[in-house]
Protein backbone atom coordinates (compact mmCIF):
# COMPACT_ATOMS: atom_id res chain seq x y z
CA UNK A 1 0.00 0.00 0.00
CA UNK A 2 1.43 3.08 -1.11
CA UNK A 3 1.57 6.10 1.42
CA UNK A 4 1.62 9.56 0.90
CA UNK A 5 2.81 12.61 3.02
CA UNK A 6 1.47 16.20 3.73
CA UNK A 7 4.21 18.64 3.80
CA UNK A 8 4.71 22.43 4.20
CA UNK A 9 8.06 24.30 2.70
CA UNK A 10 9.78 27.12 4.13
CA UNK A 11 10.82 29.27 0.64
CA UNK A 12 13.70 31.48 0.40
CA UNK A 13 11.12 34.42 0.57
CA UNK A 14 9.85 33.47 4.34
CA UNK A 15 6.48 32.49 2.71
CA UNK A 16 4.93 28.53 2.98
CA UNK A 17 3.69 25.96 0.31
CA UNK A 18 1.98 23.50 1.33
CA UNK A 19 1.33 20.07 -1.01
CA UNK A 20 1.28 16.23 -0.99
CA UNK A 21 3.05 13.45 -2.27
CA UNK A 22 3.73 9.96 -2.39
CA UNK A 23 7.54 10.69 -2.92
CA UNK A 24 8.55 13.25 -0.98
CA UNK A 25 12.62 12.99 -1.88
CA UNK A 26 11.72 13.03 -5.62
CA UNK A 27 9.08 16.30 -4.96
CA UNK A 28 11.84 18.04 -2.92
CA UNK A 29 14.20 17.50 -5.53
CA UNK A 30 11.47 19.48 -8.15
CA UNK A 31 10.80 22.03 -6.08
CA UNK A 32 14.70 23.15 -5.68
CA UNK A 33 15.53 22.39 -9.50
CA UNK A 34 13.29 24.50 -10.66
CA UNK A 35 11.70 22.58 -13.78
CA UNK A 36 8.47 22.31 -15.28
CA UNK A 37 7.44 19.75 -12.59
CA UNK A 38 8.12 22.26 -9.78
CA UNK A 39 4.91 24.17 -8.38
CA UNK A 40 4.75 27.66 -10.32
CA UNK A 41 4.73 29.09 -6.31
CA UNK A 42 7.77 27.44 -5.50
CA UNK A 43 9.98 28.06 -8.98
CA UNK A 44 10.31 31.80 -8.38
CA UNK A 45 10.81 31.18 -4.10
CA UNK A 46 14.05 28.76 -4.63
CA UNK A 47 15.84 27.31 -2.31
CA UNK A 48 12.83 25.87 -0.38
CA UNK A 49 13.54 24.10 2.80
CA UNK A 50 11.03 21.06 4.17
CA UNK A 51 9.76 22.39 7.44
CA UNK A 52 6.95 19.52 8.19
CA UNK A 53 5.46 16.34 7.08
CA UNK A 54 3.05 13.92 7.86
CA UNK A 55 2.28 10.49 7.01
CA UNK A 56 -1.15 9.38 5.59
CA UNK A 57 -2.47 6.28 4.31
CA UNK A 58 -4.01 7.27 1.38
CA UNK A 59 -4.30 10.46 -0.87
CA UNK A 60 -7.29 11.08 -0.10
CA UNK A 61 -6.31 11.96 3.91
CA UNK A 62 -3.71 13.68 2.07
CA UNK A 63 -5.70 15.79 0.29
CA UNK A 64 -8.23 16.35 3.04
CA UNK A 65 -5.02 17.29 5.77
CA UNK A 66 -3.99 19.53 3.12
CA UNK A 67 -6.97 21.79 2.49
CA UNK A 68 -6.77 21.57 6.47
CA UNK A 69 -3.40 23.05 6.56
CA UNK A 70 -3.52 25.45 3.67
CA UNK A 71 -6.97 26.97 5.30
CA UNK A 72 -4.81 28.08 8.79
CA UNK A 73 -3.37 31.59 8.43
CA UNK A 74 0.29 32.41 8.41
CA UNK A 75 0.29 32.48 12.25
CA UNK A 76 -1.27 29.49 13.27
CA UNK A 77 0.76 27.94 10.57
CA UNK A 78 4.17 29.26 12.73
CA UNK A 79 2.38 28.19 16.12
CA UNK A 80 1.76 24.70 14.61
CA UNK A 81 5.61 24.53 13.60
CA UNK A 82 6.58 25.66 16.59
CA UNK A 83 3.95 23.13 19.07
CA UNK A 84 5.89 20.75 16.71
CA UNK A 85 9.35 20.89 17.10
CA UNK A 86 10.36 23.28 14.35
CA UNK A 87 10.87 26.78 16.50
CA UNK A 88 13.63 27.93 13.66
CA UNK A 89 10.51 28.70 10.76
Amino acid sequence: MQTWTVYILRCADGTFYTGITSDLARRLQEHNEGKRLAAAYTRGRRPVCLVYREKKKNRSAAQKREAELKRLSRQEKIAMLQAAGKAKV
